[in-house]
């Protein structure tokens, strides 16, 4: 309701002004500003409930104005039926092309010569029809109808509704678009005085003191300057206000248009010059605006692709995997970080894909023809090999699984994207797999054969009713079966070692050590064997797996304690150091050493540095040593000891808390004390 009164109010002042310019004869009016009034008025009320009311209203006003300024009722009622169509036609055709010059969500308001166009059609087609239906109503009421004031009424409303239409568009979207707390430019607020003040004594010399000069056309440059330099909202109100300056000086009989002698032609002549006012100025002004968008848009893409750029190029950079492309020639053209570490450091972006050392897996170098991205140039699809790298940077050679894609040129041709993953660890874990399943299935193998053999033997004993002989064989199938339980106990234990979840604990070294070897002094004292004497002092605690830990010092001081010559007495010394958060603990023994050359090797699964029946094992507890120090973040070696036997020393985590120790050592003694026997003690580990 508030907008039917406010837009009443201006159809109203319009209208008046309108009819201020009508002929004697026809009562015609001139100029028609309500028709920009009414055309505004009927698509921004195009969604009230109450557009019947607008419709009432404007049709009110009409038929008051025009008989009170001295229409008679019959041409007030053409008028009425006129200007209904003609804004309604507006509305309904502009809404329906160009809805968005409405819409306050999106801003509203012209934005492009599209914009301009669909806007100059709607008004032409809609006051072709008001023209129309006012010439026919004209001649069916006064029987006065010409060429001449149907050109007069389509020239003026066209004017109107391109004037004012533009006008209220553009201050609509001007007051939407504001930024109160944005900083004006103190010298573009100069320009605008500037323009305006220009504008008003061009126009006044112009129409004034010309003397009818035909001067017209240069003051079509002052809205050239103001489309250039200003704001298209500006542009539409400075067109509104020349327009009217020229419609009232020509209409008085000043300016260059005055030199028509029929009013009404006179008319025709200046609505047409501010119709080519309007259009010369909105166009210039909207291609302007679009282009500064277009440029927007186009830095803001820019911007967009380069953080875009930016952020896919940081994650190749952190990628693990090796990623480069090749173009047809060989020519690496992009490589990250990872792909220089895989491929050689030291390498640069230029080189050649055929300098790294491409070799097959047998060590065979790889021809031109057989690189990876020499099959993607040729037209080949997809695919994915394992490679041997091996340059002067990886003298000992890696195994990279490269999978290779095609990316097309901008000029023809086809790179390569290729992707490097490091299978190194992987090939070699498989082989060490393949070669442990083998011996375990070997070392299983036999006693399994024992077990079938002996039990054959056995049954066929039974059958001869021979118990003796088949007790021999029911004997060595329980010894066949006792070995492969070791194995599977040690293979389990290996496995525990590998894959178990550790929790790491503050843990008692010294408690833990004394629990360990006063288990061994009890069970070589069941077994009536010599008992090993343990020498060590306070141990420095560590951050471990308490089990996983028991089970290490067990495993060391028990193959310790096996591997001793006979008739000699196992003594174990151990010692602790620490450095930072690091503590090396070393164990050493008087046994029988580890041969040359297999200091490192006795940590490979199933290897054995002494075999035969006296040194039994199944070449595990070593193993399971190593994988449980690595797993604690430490390192294990074996060496000689000088005084005779061997010397092991590995490194764990220090702790700072307190340990904690479920097992309270019994009290000191002296070295070579022995315990007192326990008949029901039992080793808890296994040596290798």
């Amino acid at each position: 309701m508030t907008r039917t009164a406010a837009f009443a109010v201006l159809f109203a002042a319009a209208t008046v002004a309108g009819r201020l310019t009508a002929l004697d004869a026809t009562n015609l009016s001139l100029v028609w500003p309500a028709a920009g009034v009414a055309a505004l008025w009927l698509c921004v009320q195009r969604r009230s409930p109450l557009r019947w009311l607008d419709v009432a209203v404007l049709a009110v006003i009409t038929v008051v104005a025009n008989v009170a300024t001295g229409a008679t009722a019959g041409q007030a009622a053409v008028f009425v039926v006129a200007n209904v169509l003609q804004a309604g036609s507006f509305a309904l055709l502009i809404t329906r092309w160009r809805p968005r010059l409405w819409s306050l969500a999106d801003g509203g308001g012209l934005r492009g010569l599209r914009d301009l166009w669909a806007l100059l059609a709607a008004a032409f087609v809609a006051t072709a029809a008001g023209a129309v239906v006012g010439a026919v109503g004209m001649w069916l009421v006064d029987d006065i109808p010409s060429w001449l004031t149907t050109q007069v009424w389509l020239a003026r409303n066209i004017a109107g509704v391109l004037v004012l239409g533009t006008a209220g568009l553009s201050a609509a979207r001007a007051v939407l678009r504001a930024r109160p707390s944005a900083p004006v430019d103190g010298w573009r607020l100069v320009e605008y005085a500037a323009v305006a003040a220009c504008s008003v004594l061009g126009y006044t010399v112009a129409f004034v003191a010309t003397g009818g000069m035909p001067v017209a056309a240069t003051l079509i440059a002052l809205t050239v300057w103001a489309a250039v330099r200003l704001s298209t909202a500006f542009v539409a109100v400075h067109t509104a206000a020349v327009a009217t300056i020229a419609v009232v000086f020509t209409l008085h009989g000043q300016g260059p248009f005055a030199v028509v002698s029929s009013l009404a032609g006179r008319a025709l002549v200046v609505q047409l010059f501010v119709v080519i006012v309007a259009i010369v100025g909105l166009t210039l002004a909207l291609g302007r605006d679009e282009r500064a968008e277009l440029l927007r848009e186009l830095a803001l893409e820019k911007d967009t692709a380069a953080q875009r750029a930016a952020l896919k190029r940081a994650i190749i950079d952190s990628m693990a995997d090796g990623v480069s492309v090749v173009d047809s020639t060989g020519r690496i053209t992009l490589r990250n970080p990872a792909a220089g570490h895989l491929l050689g450091d030291g390498l640069g972006p230029d080189d050649r894909a055929d300098h790294h050392g491409m070799h097959h897996l047998d060590g065979t170098p790889m021809t031109e023809a057989e690189m990876p991205y020499t099959h993607i140039a040729r037209g080949g699809a997809e695919e994915e090999v394992d490679v041997l790298v091996r340059n002067e940077t990886t003298p000992d050679g890696r195994i990279l699984h490269v999978r290779s894609t095609a990316l097309p040129e901008p000029r023809g041709g086809r790179s390569a994207v290729l992707v490097y993953h490091d299978v190194t660890a992987e090939r070699r874990h498989r082989d060490e797999l393949t070669a442990f399943a083998g011996v375990v299935a070997h070392d299983l193998l036999n006693p399994l054969a024992a077990v079938e053999g002996w039990t054959d033997a056995a049954t066929e004993a039974l059958h001869d009713a021979d118990p003796h002989r088949a007790e021999l064989a029911l004997v060595r199938v329980t010894r066949a079966s006792a070995r492969m339980r070791i194995l599977i106990n040690d293979l389990l234990a290996y496995t525990t070692a590998r894959d178990a979840t550790i929790a790491p604990t503050a843990v008692d070294l010294t408690a833990l050590v004394t629990e360990i070897a006063a288990a061994r002094a009890d069970t070589a004292v069941v077994a009536g064997t010599p008992v090993p004497r343990f020498t060590h002092g306070e141990l420095d605690p560590v951050d471990a797996d308490i089990v996983l830990l028991r089970q290490l010092l067990d495993n060391l001081i028990g193959n310790a304690v096996k591997y001793t010559a006979p008739g000699t007495v196992p003594h174990l010394t151990i010692t602790t150091t620490r450095h930072g958060g690091v503590v090396t603990t070393t164990i050493t023994d008087n046994g029988i050493g580890i041969p040359a050359g297999q200091h490192e090797k006795i940590f490979t699964t199933f290897h054995r540095a002494h075999t035969g029946a006296r040194y039994p094992g199944t070449g595990l507890g070593l193993a399971i040593c190593k994988r449980i120090v690595e797993r604690h973040g430490g390192t294990i070696s074996a060496g000689d000891n000088p005084g005779g036997g061997t010397r092991f020393t590995f490194t764990l985590p220090a702790t700072t808390s307190r340990p904690a120790c479920g097992f309270t050592p019994p009290a000191p003694r002296s070295e070579g004390e022995q315990s007192p026997p326990r008949p029901n003690a039992r080793s808890t580990g296994r040596g290798s």
